[in-house]
Order: C-alpha cells, then sequence, then structure tokens
C-alpha cells in the first residue's frame, strides 16, 4: 500500500513538473523577442557607423590591375572606409549644393581620371559618359567637388599621383608597341616601379581609350604618362631612349632608375 502511494506521489510530481518547463520556456521565448525587438528598433546601430564601401584612397596602389607589383619595402597606400556622412557633413552638403561644382583643367582631370582607376581595380569609368567631353568630377573625385576646399584637394591629388606614379602606362596586351615599352621600361628597373594598365581588357575600354586620347592628344596606345605628362608616339619614346632622354625625363620626375641595386647598396 506504502509503495502504490509513492509510486503516485512521484507520478503526480511528474505530471506537475511538465507545466513549470513549459511556462518557463515560454517566457524564455517571450524574453528573447523583447530582447531582439531592442535591438533591431529601438536601439539599432546609427547608419553613420555602417561602412557602405572600402576603397583605397584617390592615390592608392594599382594592385593586381597594374603589370608591375608594389615593392615589398614600399609603404602601403592608406586607406578610406567610406561611411555615410554625419549629420554635420549632411547639413555641409545641403549648404554646399549651390554652389558650382569645382572645374577641371584638361592636366587636372587627367591626374583625376589616372588617381581613380589607380585607386582600385574595379574602378570603371561609367559608359554612360561622353568621352569627347569633361567629365563630371563626382565620378572620379571622392569628395564633395562643391566644397569651398574643393580645389585645393584637386591641386593636392594632381601632385601626389604623379609623385606616387612617375610613370604610368596605358598599354594593350597582344600588342607590339605595347609589348615594346613595357621592354624598355622594364630594363630600367624603377622605383617606384611604373604602373601599367591594359585599357583593352577593361570593361570601360571603349569609353577610357578616346577620354585618354582627348586629354593626351595621343591618337593610339600605347601611351606613357611621365610625371602626369604624355611623352609623345612609339617613335618618339624610341628615339628618347636612344638618346638618354627618356631616362632623363623619369628621373626629373622622381624616378630612380636600378632602384633595386641603389636600395642594396644602401
Amino acid at each position: 500500500m506504502s509503495t502504490l502511494t509513492v509510486t503516485s506521489l512521484l507520478h503526480s510530481l511528474q505530471h506537475q513538473r511538465k507545466p513549470l518547463n513549459q511556462r518557463a520556456t515560454s517566457l524564455a521565448l517571450i524574453g528573447l523577442i523583447v530582447v531582439s525587438f531592442y535591438i533591431f528598433f529601438v536601439a539599432r546601430p546609427s547608419l553613420e557607423l555602417a561602412p557602405i564601401a572600402l576603397r583605397t584612397d584617390a592615390l592608392g596602389h594599382a594592385g593586381t590591375h597594374g603589370s608591375y607589383p608594389q615593392d615589398d619595402d614600399d609603404p602601403l597606400p592608406s586607406s578610406r572606409l567610406f561611411r555615410l556622412p554625419s549629420n554635420s557633413q549632411r547639413k555641409n552638403v545641403v549648404s554646399n549644393t549651390n554652389r558650382p561644382q569645382v572645374q577641371l583643367d584638361e592636366s587636372q582631370e587627367l591626374a583625376a581620371v589616372a588617381a581613380f582607376v589607380a585607386a582600385l581595380p574595379q574602378n570603371m569609368i561609367p559608359r554612360s559618359i561622353d568621352p569627347s567631353k569633361p567629365i563630371d568630377p563626382q565620378l572620379v573625385l571622392d569628395f564633395d567637388t562643391r566644397s569651398p576646399r574643393a580645389a585645393d584637394e584637386v591641386n593636392q591629388i594632381v601632385q601626389d599621383v604623379w609623385s606616387r606614379y612617375p610613370v604610368m602606362m596605358f598599354t594593350k596586351v597582344h600588342h607590339a608597341h605595347s609589348r615594346e615599352i613595357r621592354r624598355i621600361v622594364s630594363i630600367m628597373d624603377l622605383r617606384p616601379p611604373p604602373v601599367a594598365f591594359e585599357v583593352d581588357q577593361r570593361e570601360d575600354a571603349e569609353v577610357l581609350i578616346p577620354l585618354l586620347h582627348r586629354l593626351t592628344s595621343s591618337t593610339d596606345l600605347p601611351l606613357m604618362l611621365i610625371g602626369g605628362k604624355p611623352v609623345g608616339s612609339m617613335d618618339t619614346i624610341r628615339e628618347l631612349n636612344e638618346s638618354g632622354e627618356l631616362q632623363k625625363l623619369i628621373t626629373d620626375a622622381g624616378a630612380v632608375i636600378d632602384g633595386s641595386k641603389k636600395k642594396k647598396g644602401h
């Protein structure tokens, strides 16, 4: 009799424990829902802290899309983490909408385009632009082009991009003159190394090529820029190389010939 009583008591306790477990589970679920609601709808992170793009600065290294890699000992370019503007920045942008955009002359436009394509391999000139007309500065500059400081920032980009890339080349992959110009430059062992873009392999080739022709008065590729200035046709480049003038132009632009040897000697 006593055994049956104990068994009945245990059975009764088990039945009482099930509602308690179910109640605890329900409370935990409700608590989780409340916390989630608070996080996502009440205390959600400010959009001002949400990164929307990671891009090297306008003078960033060309990386994998250039034909010549950066020397391991050369400092990597700084990066800018682009974020949505803060309230104060929004006010400044709104106040600047009445200002005209900064105007670029051809040398500034060339520097801006060069800095843009060198910043990241995925930076492409929009196909919708008319390459025969000046490009919209907002497409290639990563600052407020209506800011009172816009002109100063443009001048800084012009100065910095050509000091970082004293020699820049726009070439074609399967092209005899392009191979020749790359060979001429490769023999010089320049430091900083030249950067070369295989333009015919780019998605924006149909607009970038005529854009470069307009800005440099060139008529064909390859195009060599030394200190931001076009050198001339392939015949001119050959003549300058044979006379030694090409090397002088390059060193005057800030590059060092036989850079790796001089570095080791240093």
